[in-house]
C-alpha cells in the first residue's frame, strides 16, 4: 500500500463519466463561476467607490464578497480544468494548498457571518450605542479577527492533516481536496488527533451558531415591537437573507462533517459539497442585492 511519503498526487471524483458530460460540467461550472465573480465584484466595487455605503453593514458585505471571491476560486477552476482536459489528477502539494485555502475562507467566512448577526444586533436591538459599539476601529477589529481565526484554523487542521500517514491509496471521492476525504486515506489508527480537532471546530461552530440564534431572536422580538410596519419590513428584509444564507452553509457543512459513513456515497458527497462550497458564494451577491435599495442604487452608479 502506498504511503504519504510515496504519493505525489491525488486522484480527484470526476464530474461525469461521458466526454459530452465533462463538457457539459465545465460550462455550467464556468456559468457559475462568472456569476459569482461579476455579482461579488459588483458589491465589492460599489461598497468601496460610494460614500454613502461606508457604514458598518456594508463594510462587513465587502468583506462578505471578498471571502466568497476566494472561496469559489479555490474549488471550481481546477474542477473546471479537470472537466475540460479529461483528467483527475491534483499534486500532493496543490492538494495542501487547496484544503488550505478552503478551510481558511469558509472559516473566516462563519466568523464573519457571526459578526454581521452581531452588527445587527446592535443596529436593532441597541441603536442609541450603535455608533458607540459599531465604530470604524471596532469593525476592523472585528473584520481582523475573522481573518486572522480563519488562517490559524486551516492551519491548524491541514498541518493536522498532511502529517497522518496515507495508507488507503491517493483516490478523493471529492471533486476538491476535504479533509474527510483525505481522513479515509489516512491510517484507521492515526487520525485521533485530526478527529480530535475536528469535534472542537464543530463545538467552536455550535457555539457561533448558538450566539446568532439567540441575536435574531432577540432581533425578531425587537422587530415585532416596532410600531412601524415600515421599520418592521427593513429591518426583516435586511436580517432575512442574512439568516437563510447562513442556515445553508451552517446545515450542508455540519452534514459533510457529522454524517455517518454509512450514508456516504460519492453522490451525496459531490451534492452536499456543492451546496456548501460553491451555492452561498454565488448567491450571497444576489440575496444582499436584489432587495436592497442602496445596493442596487450604487451599481447603477458605478455601471453609468
Amino acid at each position: 500500500m502506498p504511503n504519504s511519503s510515496s504519493i505525489s498526487e491525488f486522484l480527484l471524483l470526476p464530474l461525469a463519466d461521458t466526454r459530452q458530460l465533462q463538457l457539459l460540467h465545465f460550462w455550467l461550472l464556468l456559468g457559475i463561476y462568472l456569476a459569482a465573480l461579476l455579482g461579488n465584484g459588483l458589491i465589492s466595487t460599489a461598497v468601496a467607490c460610494d460614500q454613502r455605503l461606508h457604514t458598518p453593514m456594508y463594510f462587513f458585505l465587502l468583506n462578505l464578497a471578498l471571502l466568497d471571491l476566494g472561496c469559489i476560486s479555490t474549488t471550481l477552476p481546477k474542477a473546471m480544468a479537470n472537466a475540460l482536459w479529461d483528467t483527475r489528477a491534483i499534486s500532493y502539494a496543490g492538494c495542501a494548498a487547496q484544503l488550505f485555502l478552503f478551510l481558511f475562507f469558509m472559516s473566516a467566512e462563519f466568523s464573519l457571518l457571526t459578526i454581521m448577526s452581531y452588527d445587527r444586533y446592535v443596529a436593532i436591538c441597541k441603536p442609541l450605542h450603535y455608533g458607540t459599539l459599531m465604530d470604524s476601529r471596532a469593525c476592523a477589529t472585528m473584520a481582523a479577527a475573522a481573518w486572522g481565526a480563519g488562517v490559524l484554523h486551516s492551519l491548524m487542521h491541514t498541518v493536522s492533516t498532511f502529517s497522518l500517514p496515507l495508507c488507503q491509496g491517493n483516490v478523493v471521492n471529492q471533486f476538491f481536496c476535504e479533509i474527510p476525504q483525505i481522513l479515509k486515506l489516512s491510517c484507521s489508527e492515526s487520525n485521533l488527533r485530526e478527529v480530535v480537532f475536528i469535534i472542537f471546530s464543530i463545538s467552536l461552530g455550535f457555539g457561533c451558531f448558538f450566539f446568532i440564534v439567540v441575536s435574531y431572536v432577540q432581533i425578531f422580538m425587537a422587530v415585532l415591537m416596532m410600531p412601524s410596519e415600515q421599520g418592521r419590513h427593513k429591518a426583516f428584509s435586511t436580517c432575512l437573507p442574512h439568516l437563510a444564507v447562513l442556515s445553508l452553509f451552517l446545515i450542508t457543512a455540519f452534514f459533510v462533517y457529522l454524517k455517518p459513513p454509512s450514508v456516504s456515497s460519492p453522490f451525496l458527497d459531490l451534492t452536499v459539497s456543492l451546496l456548501y462550497s460553491v451555492v452561498p458564494p454565488t448567491l450571497n451577491p444576489i440575496i444582499y442585492s436584489m432587495r436592497n435599495r442602496e445596493i442596487k442604487h450604487a451599481l447603477r452608479m458605478v455601471l453609468q
